[in-house]
């Protein structure tokens, strides 16, 4: 696969799979990194090749303008992964990243329709809350991420680091709260929905309306835990994208 400067800019892949017959595209949460994916990455390969999206605005693209808009952010990552289409692509986002990901697969259905859609700790697009986080102050704001325990818990003590990772935490938080769903056609593709039992962010009935933006299979998978449930589930995470994927 040849790709170019800027796809090798937005794109990580960690474990190469040139022969895997289906791709994965993973899209982080809010204040999230490519890197968080690694570990899906290890696990999937060579049965499925995985490619992480690293957004603007963080580690090496920490110097590039953040987008606070999840429809242009879908657009910018849909035109990169115009060079990546030798294969059937899925796409699995946790958080804000899932709902980049629907964005993403509506685009994706003017041409090649996703195979799949895994979406993670997120309410439906429909489903929207009225929340003002990135408005907080900076104190506000590192409440807010160590609550919901995502971050591994050394970088969570480590003040500076935490502080130096707030401009792109306040951003997606401001691009996540401000979306608003606007209707159009539901997908076409099979759509997972996970969800941890107790995620403040995402409540049972909020996460079935998933339901409502596909025409295709809908299915869902209920984990103990809260926002990232899906750290201490892994497991299980895994399988259920492995059987989904092994039938595309």
């Amino acid at each position: 696969m040849t790709t170019s400067a800027t796809t090798s800019t937005w794109v990580r892949t960690y474990a190469p799979a040139p022969a895997a017959p289906v791709r994965l595209v993973c899209l982080p949460h809010a204040g999230g990194s490519a890197s968080f994916w690694l570990p899906v990455a290890r696990a999937l390969s060579p049965q499925v090749d995985v490619v992480a999206i690293q957004y603007p605005g963080r580690q090496d693209r920490r110097h590039e303008p953040m987008v606070d808009n999840l429809p242009e952010l879908a657009e910018r990552i849909h035109e990169v992964l115009g060079e990546l289409d030798d294969r059937p692509t899925a796409i699995l986002g946790h958080s804000m990243g899932a709902t980049v990901g629907f964005e993403l697969a509506r685009l994706m259905e003017a041409d090649r329709p996703a195979a799949h859609v895994f979406v993670s700790g997120r309410r439906a697009p429909s489903a929207a809350r009225a929340e003002t986080v990135h408005q907080r102050d900076d104190d506000g704001l590192l409440a807010e991420v160590r609550s919901l325990a995502g971050t591994d818990s050394r970088l969570l003590q480590d003040e500076e680091v935490m502080r130096m990772a707030l401009p792109a935490v306040r951003n997606d938080y401001k691009a996540a709260e401000t979306y608003r769903w606007t209707p159009g056609e539901p997908l076409s593709c099979p759509v997972t929905a996970l969800i941890g039992d107790a995620d403040p962010k995402a409540h049972l009935p909020e996460v079935e309306a998933w339901a409502t933006h596909t025409t295709g299979p809908f299915a869902m998978e209920v984990m103990s835990g809260g926002h990232f449930f899906l750290l201490d589930h892994s497991a299980r995470v895994l399988d259920v994208i492995r059987t989904a994927l092994a039938k595309v």
